[in-house]
């Protein structure tokens, strides 16, 4: 068991820093931060490797990855600097040649000006699995890591309305979007892409990036299906998203294009921080799902579902009764959200038959898991009300993205189920694949405590 926060903050103390220092805001390079005996880099690697402070950086710096302070097996920061050591020298050029997945990114910084651009690997041949998160599941998170580091970002400055009349730039992106293949590119920086890293184990892992000059793209092959969407602005942006879901487009692919401003009625196109769109796909593409399941009859017995990967266990229950769905997340101590604390943090929502008005408190990870659950659904033409309940252990060393929970509640739904006749049973079933006791889920969840009254009310 790592010590307990007092006695991290006091050792730092000791060496001239703590949460109320007043550290620098970068902190030249990875080498003045850990040692090669810690990171297993050349000294070369990291020194080429810049680091920046964020909170909790001062316990980071107390740790410098050999102590472990952050309760994780293994160190992810350096999970991350290996990732990126592993890239070679090809990032060192401003010059970046190779074939895009396609990827584009649009950040939220700025807000309605925005930073948007193409993501390239310096290398040439079928990349589509760097930015292809469907077949990430499963695979270790080491390189899902070099995935992720092997893309250069190009950044440029946009106005979100860009959207509404594209110049030549944003053609491009969006054409780049629209590729059905991985595209040749040439992306050129104002200077070599700085590798940065965040001391910090809780932020998700993203290539170098650079202020942009040149960008360039050798006759992409469309995808004919969001070529038709794009080209129809009399369409709005809800109606184009589901109508691709339909024909079998990637839900990634279309949170690309979404973030791009391609979809929707004309005068009213946007461009979409690429974190907002992810949960505005989810979001329209589940909802338009449930109105199809609701008219389904419902499931003739309880269902319960169990699945682990990443350290982390998901657990469903479904229940022969109309709609309605709930997801709980439980981060165990020393994990990304629950540094500080020795009890399991809990938070979660629902939604009752007619859904919600509000975003969800849990944030995207509850829209992500409502589309995994109503495809489930729709895939055997009934409905049901489901519960939804995770478990992150301290083994998941670092945020992966909300593609993470919605591959691994797809999954879920793949798995064998147990049939039980009463809920109670069902219930017990379920939280014996589960640490955390039946008392404290009861107090959390709104449908299993609602449930557990309506069953002995049932009794008399």
């Amino acid at each position: 068991m790592p010590p307990n926060v007092a006695a991290i903050t006091k050792d730092f103390k000791r060496i001239g820093g703590g949460p109320q220092s007043r550290l620098p805001r970068r902190i030249t390079w990875l080498s003045a931060v850990m040692p090669a005996s810690v990171t297993g880099l050349e000294d070369e690697a990291a020194r080429s490797i810049e680091v920046v402070e964020s909170p909790p950086a001062w316990m980071c710096l107390a740790c410098r990855g050999a102590k472990l302070l952050c309760g994780k097996p293994r160190c992810p920061i350096i999970v991350k600097a290996q990732a990126m050591a592993r890239q070679g020298t090809a990032m060192t050029t401003n010059e970046i040649l190779g074939s895009s997945p396609p990827g584009v990114f649009v950040g939220r910084l700025g807000y309605p000006k925005v930073s948007i651009g193409p993501m390239v690997p310096p290398r040439f041949g079928d990349t589509t699995i760097l930015d292809t998160p469907e077949e990430w599941l499963g695979r270790p998170i080491d390189q899902i890591v070099d995935y992720r580091y092997s893309l250069v970002r190009g950044n440029a400055r946009a106005s979100v309305e860009d959207a509404r009349e594209p110049g030549r730039f944003l053609s491009s992106l969006q054409e780049l979007a629209m590729a059905a293949k991985p595209v040749d590119t040439e992306l050129r920086l104002t200077k070599a892409p700085r590798r940065i890293l965040t001391l910090s184990e809780d932020t998700q892992p993203y290539g170098p990036s650079g202020p942009l000059d040149k960008f360039k793209i050798d006759n992409p092959s469309v995808d004919g299906r969001v070529q038709t969407a794009y080209y129809d602005r009399d369409l709005d942006a809800v109606g184009a998203v589901d109508d691709l879901y339909r024909k079998g487009v990637l839900v990634t692919r279309i949170q690309k294009a979404f973030s791009l401003g391609m979809f929707g009625v004309g005068p009213r196109r946007k461009i979409v921080p690429t974190r907002w769109s992810i949960t505005a796909v989810d979001s329209s593409i589940s909802l338009g799902l449930v109105n199809k399941i609701k008219h389904r009859p419902t499931i003739d017995e309880y269902r319960v579902y169990g699945f682990k990967v990443y350290d982390n266990q998901y657990v469903a229950i479904l229940l022969p009764e109309p709609w309605r769905f709930e997801w709980i997340e439980a981060w165990f101590p020393n994990t990304t959200w629950n540094q500080f604390t020795a009890t399991p943090y809990m938070i979660g929502d629902y939604e009752e038959y007619f859904g919600r008005t509000k975003y969800a408190r849990v944030g995207g990870c509850y829209y992500s898991t409502r589309l995994a659950v109503a495809e489930a659904l729709e895939r055997e033409s009934r409905q049901a009300a489901a519960i939804v309940l995770r478990e992150t252990y301290p083994g998941f060393i670092m945020p992966l993205g909300v593609w993470n929970v919605r591959e691994s509640i797809r999954e879920l739904f793949r798995q064998p189920f147990e049939r039980h006749e009463t809920f109670r049973s069902a219930l017990d079933s379920a939280l014996n694949k589960l640490v955390i006791s039946k008392s404290k889920w009861m107090r959390e969840s709104v449908l299993i405590s609602r449930e557990l009254s309506q069953t002995k009310i049932n009794a008399f």
